[in-house]
């Protein structure tokens, strides 16, 4: 079955979510990162993918306290992105806590370092974060598209050992109107020996049951969580299921 991996983004030690990419359109949640977190290992979560939008936006990591605090406190395995434009940042990440680190400007714009990051992190550890806007791929924060498809991206790593994708596209992100299903069947089918994760656009448990039909095998729930569209209990109740 498809995994659910909840999704936290970070500003300023806060919850927020953002609509398409745009931080003017930020709505903040109430409940404190480390609380949300316990509360998604509580249900039997086994993966946690945490945005740093800070560090997204000023080249390193910002809320390192927070993603300590988490590893702390749960059992939960977090992928950590935002910020990862140096092995110092990327080191530093590990060494709070984070099991997997997403890279997505880096290894767009300096492709030669993230290859480099594979090799010696392994792809077990490293995942590629493609944020796909109109079929091409996005860095900073999604405030600069590039000229380069997920494919071509994809391709240039396969040889150093890529397994994990998180591919969001920009377009359906926050805007709770269902993911673009036949992008990513599209590309798991292309790459089977590569994880891609759906990110962008989950609207309720109907989108991700139809994913898991379509054979996709992550799926990262943000948004319909914090406005009640998928609740806790439907997660724990898909997890029992497995």
């Amino acid at each position: 079955m498809i995994e659910i991996i909840p999704a936290i983004d970070i500003i300023e030690g806060r919850c927020v979510r953002l609509s398409q990419g745009d931080y003017s359109s930020r709505k903040i949640y109430d409940a404190s990162p480390v609380d949300m977190a316990k509360r998604y290992a509580d249900c039997g979560v086994r993966r946690l993918h945490i945005v740093d939008l800070d560090g997204a936006k000023s080249s390193s990591p910002q809320n390192l306290k927070t993603l300590e605090k988490i590893a702390v406190s749960t059992n939960l395995d977090v992928e950590w992105g935002g910020g990862l434009k140096s092995e110092e940042s990327l080191r530093r990440v590990f060494d709070y806590g984070a099991t997997y680190a997403i890279v997505g400007s880096v290894a767009a714009q300096r492709s030669e370092l993230f290859a480099e990051w594979l090799d010696v992190f392994g792809g077990e550890k490293m995942v590629l974060g493609a944020d796909v806007r109109n079929g091409k791929v996005s860095v900073n924060g999604w405030q600069e598209d590039l000229s380069v498809t997920i494919e071509q991206l994809v391709d240039g790593f396969l040889p150093h050992g890529l397994k994990q994708v998180v591919c969001t596209d920009i377009s359906k992100d926050g805007m709770l109107q269902g993911p673009t299903f036949e992008l990513y069947t599209k590309l798991q089918q292309r790459y089977a020996d590569v994880d891609f994760t759906v990110s962008g656009g989950i609207s309720s448990m109907a989108d991700i049951e139809r994913l898991n039909d379509m054979g996709l095998r992550k799926v990262i729930v943000g948004k319909a969580i914090y406005e009640n569209r998928i609740t806790l209990k439907q997660i724990e109740q898909w997890l029992l299921n497995e």
